[in-house]
């Protein structure tokens, strides 16, 4: 083999090597843009945290949360019901009550209609088990039920997470996607991610 024809297979392992590199560069970028514009625009709503069985509290350095909204009353849901068991996601409309915490109004199956005074989350893909009951519930997470905190800071998270002083400000932007915006204990702001 000589070395003119060398050189040209040199130059195409060096140009597939370059568009691997952008390819992952662009992906790497659409995905960093994709939660920047829910923190940059995104609605901002008051979660409160809910009490974690303490076997799960603190894996690596981040924080397991929970929310009051992450439980659905089977009376709140409207609409069509899956036939069957399988795998689904749901919409939940939100309001703020009172104490400016929000709280499940609405939740669906299919789409929800955008409403003056609310915010619609969609949840993450769960196992649907089939008719639930009146009195029943189901459980659905959002995305949003980690926390990452600087190295050996979680203890006092989870402290006040447990003793119900730990609240969550959300953004929630198009389509029902959430991203944690700040994390309070007793009102005060204790970490808080960039708008970018």
């Amino acid at each position: 083999m000589t070395v003119e024809t060398r050189k040209p297979n040199t130059m195409r392992y060096l140009a597939v090597a370059l568009g691997l590199v952008v390819l992952q560069t662009a992906v790497l970028g659409w995905m960093i843009e994709g939660r920047a514009g829910i923190l940059r625009s995104g609605e901002e709503i008051l979660l409160k945290t809910a009490p974690v069985d303490p076997r799960d509290l603190l894996r690596g350095d981040y924080v397991i949360l929970s929310y009051d909204v992450s439980t659905i009353p089977a009376a709140l849901i409207t609409g069509d019901r899956p036939a069957g068991p399988g795998w689904q996601v749901m919409q939940v409309r939100l309001k703020p009550g009172a104490d400016g915490f929000w709280t499940v109004a609405e939740a669906s199956f299919g789409a929800l209609a955008p409403a003056e005074g609310s915010v619609v989350l969609q949840t993450q893909r769960f196992y649907f088990y089939g008719a639930i009951d009146a009195g029943d519930s189901l459980r659905v997470d959002y995305g949003i039920e980690r926390f990452y905190v600087p190295e050996g800071e979680g203890k006092e998270i989870e402290t006040g997470r447990n003793e119900g002083d730990v609240a969550v400000v959300v953004r929630v932007g198009k389509g029902g996607r959430s991203q944690i915006r700040e994390l309070r204990i007793d009102g005060v702001a204790l970490y808080q991610e960039p708008l970018y």
